[in-house]
């Protein structure tokens, strides 16, 4: 981590723009799940507490190019003043006469919210007036949104050319442990890897192959490696133009790679579904389908666990959502907790299955970032950590 952050810069009474990442889920105009808004308070609060005056700005949701009230964040505004009990005016634009009044109010220990950048076709298109327009609000420029800093947006990367840029305090996290498993991982190394398919997760899985000692593979993924072995799969969920693709994976791999065994089988893919067990090699009657993995296959990879220094997952081992087939993402969850490495949990749905299984406080990290994570797991370059200043 050699990107400066909010603890190398002098901020006080300077006027400071926080990206953060608010895109979180709604139920009826409220939000349900603040986990990204929770996960942004220590910056925030670092920065009102040392006399910041703070512009927070987000995208939220695809609005298509226009103000849209239904992709507006004021509902993210009125949980973030519960949660710093304070108040979150939300200004009804991101950029223009109503962004520059709020800023040229604020005072020290003062925070608002810009409504949401993507109602403004130049974030997207990183255009670099839009970029100029936002970063005449501020002195300073602080990426806290480790979740986008994939895309290179205005408010994520163009207005980085315009003020001195550094890194808020989850941002710095994000790249400490997963620049760690990038560039310095510790061994034993071993990563999980789940989720529907191999070729979201081709370049994810190379990068893997090369650096860690086990690749454990479950979820529909696992069905296109099985098929390429020759194993029948039944009804499953199977990429066939990604099979050449996973016998080549495989052939580079050797043992290094860990296949489920056996599988927890459905007779149609819906919660209500016949379940039943079955061992792997003996192939998969025609209409069922595979939609978790085995207790074999748990205490297989429970094996390959032992004694890890590092262990990496991404991605459920069967479809979790259904209560029936839950069983072996939330028995991977708790192998992961319990293996006593340092453990980081690589966005989207593994992360929802670990707090599903109430094991968050157990991993050492949760990513906020799904895509940004799987990039960054790739050894891609992120352009809005890129553009960050440098210690």
């Amino acid at each position: 981590m050699n990107k400066k952050t909010i603890r190398d810069v002098d901020f006080k009474n300077k006027r400071v723009l926080v990206r953060v990442d608010f895109n979180v889920p709604l139920k009826d105009g409220k939000v349900s799940d603040d986990t990204r808004i929770r996960a942004s308070l220590p910056t925030i609060k670092y920065l009102l507490d040392g006399g910041g005056r703070v512009l927070l700005c987000s995208h939220f949701g695809r609005p298509k190019g226009g103000p849209d009230p239904k992709y507006s964040l004021g509902p993210a505004a009125v949980r973030l003043a519960e949660l710093l009990g304070q108040p979150v005016p939300l200004v009804p634009d991101c950029v223009g006469v109503a962004a520059e009044n709020a800023s040229a109010e604020l005072l020290p220990g003062q925070v608002v919210l810009l409504e949401n950048v993507r109602f403004h076709p130049g974030e997207e298109k990183n255009d670099p007036a839009f970029a100029q327009r936002l970063a005449v609000l501020a002195d300073l420029y602080v990426n806290d949104a480790f979740g986008s800093a994939h895309r290179a947006h205005a408010s994520t990367e163009g207005v980085a050319k315009h003020l001195p840029a550094v890194a808020g305090f989850l941002m710095e996290k994000e790249i400490q442990y997963l620049g760690q498993a990038v560039s310095d991982p510790g061994h034993p190394y071993v990563a999980l890897l789940g989720g529907a398919k191999i070729s979201d997760k081709i370049g994810v899985i190379e990068n893997l192959l090369a650096k860690a000692d086990r690749v454990l593979v479950g979820g529909g993924m696992a069905n296109t490696f099985l098929k390429a072995q020759g194993v029948g799969v039944g009804d499953s969920l199977v990429e066939d133009a990604s099979l050449d693709l996973a016998r080549s994976l495989m052939g580079r791999a050797g043992h290094k790679l860990l296949l489920p065994v056996d599988a927890v089988l459905g007779d149609k893919f819906e919660a209500g579904a016949q379940a039943k067990t079955i061992d792997v090699k003996s192939g998969v009657p025609a209409g069922w389908r595979i939609l978790d993995i085995g207790p074999k296959t748990v205490a297989m990879f429970g094996e390959a666990l032992q004694g890890a220094a590092l262990v990496v997952w991404n991605g459920p081992m069967g479809v979790f959502e259904f209560p029936a087939f839950a069983a072996g993402t939330r028995a991977v969850a708790r192998l992961v907790a319990e293996c006593g490495a340092t453990t980081i949990i690589g966005g989207g749905e593994s992360v929802a299955a670990v707090e599903q299984a109430g094991l968050a406080e157990k991993m050492s990290h949760i990513s906020t970032g799904g895509g940004a994570s799987l990039e960054m797991l790739e050894g891609k370059v992120l352009p809005g950590l890129a553009a960050l200043q440098d210690r």
